[in-house]
């Protein structure tokens, strides 16, 4: 698993507020193993968990225009 940025952000925002992940799952009411998941960057999470924790500090996932360069640009 690697850092990906919501997991980076997450856990900046985890240390803001002075939280463990074990007082952040309780407060999100999900799971201590999903938080550490997150944190770590891990690849296939549910959507809707992670906006459960999210909310905590006022953020959700939404989706984002990626940058592409013309090499990788695809026509639908």
């Amino acid at each position: 698993m690697g850092k990906t940025k919501l997991s980076a952000v997450v856990k900046e925002l985890r240390k803001e507020y002075g939280l463990t992940q074990e007082e952040l799952a309780m407060k999100a009411g999900v799971g201590l193993c999903f938080v550490r998941n997150l944190e770590q960057g891990k690849a296939s999470l549910r959507m809707d968990k992670v906006n459960q924790l999210l909310d905590l500090f006022n953020f959700e996932l939404s989706p984002t225009k990626k940058q592409r360069t013309d090499e990788t640009s695809r026509d639908l």
